[in-house]
């Protein structure tokens, strides 16, 4: 998309918000909000993330909706995001909910998947005598090779792909690559099921929120082609890429733009 066709698809996106009844703004963290380190535990958000959020869940929750979604397991996002009150969050690639009150819920897994990942968890030694990093999460595990020369990586990759093919039962698991490594996960959830659901939570007869989602990573190509034309998908990165997003924002400061500008339209309609 060219810079004018993002610039009119903004410019009628911003005119519908002001109108709206009602708002959904869903925001993937590692990558968009925060950029990515080496040990994802220090991925703390861009400076200005955390006044923008708080902007944000100042607006009336009747009709402004806020949801983070994350690969991540909520229990190593929450603290890194610094906001606990009244937001609401999905991890785990939608496996994981936690609603603004409180509220925990995990999709439960098959016995298949959970022995396929235990026997996976053994690869750790492995892993890191080649340089790589392994995090655990309900419903996957992720190695990282963020960091690494090419050349160790990809022997990091190949020996992964070996261990995973001789896996028995590795078809309770899928192979996601993402941006610095591969996550081992339990099929049957992923980040478009998190706009579907919510999209389908809508009380009868109201009128459609205006929504936006905005992701950096592979893993959020399954929600912007889950939105659709139903909302605007926005592509967060600094570099393009093909992507099924409709729009491209460069972190931080278009991002923090962004934002902004949501709360600004958002707080003049009361």
């Amino acid at each position: 998309m060219s810079s004018a066709d993002g610039g009119r698809l903004l410019t009628t996106f911003w005119a519908q918000l002001a109108t709206a009844q009602r708002t959904l703004l869903l925001l993937d963290y590692d990558g968009t909000l925060a950029p990515f380190t080496l040990d994802p535990a220090d991925a703390h958000p861009y400076p200005g993330i955390t006044g923008a959020l708080e902007r944000l869940l100042a607006l009336p929750t009747s009709s402004n909706r806020l949801v983070i979604v994350s690969g991540r397991w909520l229990r190593d996002l929450r603290p890194l995001l610094g906001i606990d009150h009244g937001l609401e969050m999905w991890g785990c690639h939608g496996r994981e909910r936690r609603l603004p009150d409180g509220r925990h819920s995990l999709t439960p897994l098959p016995e298949a998947a959970v022995r396929a990942l235990a026997e996976a968890d053994a690869w750790e030694t492995m892993a890191r005598r080649l340089g790589g990093r392994v995090e655990r999460k309900p419903a996957s595990l992720a190695f990282h090779w963020r960091g690494l020369p090419a050349d160790r990586h990809e022997a990091l990759r190949q020996a992964l792909a070996q261990r995973f093919a001789e896996l028995p039962e590795n078809n309770t698991l899928a192979w996601h690559d993402f941006d610095g490594g591969v996550e081992l996960r339990v099929p049957g959830r992923d980040k478009g099921d998190v706009v579907r659901t919510l999209l389908a939570e809508a009380p009868p007869g109201a009128p459609t929120p205006r929504i936006a989602y905005l992701g950096d990573d592979l893993t959020d190509e399954d929600a912007f082609k889950a939105l659709g034309e139903q909302g605007l998908s926005v592509l967060v990165r600094p570099e393009y890429r093909p992507t099924a997003a409709q729009l491209w924002l460069r972190p931080p400061e278009d991002l923090l733009a962004f934002l902004h500008r949501w709360a600004d339209i958002r707080e003049q309609t009361g």
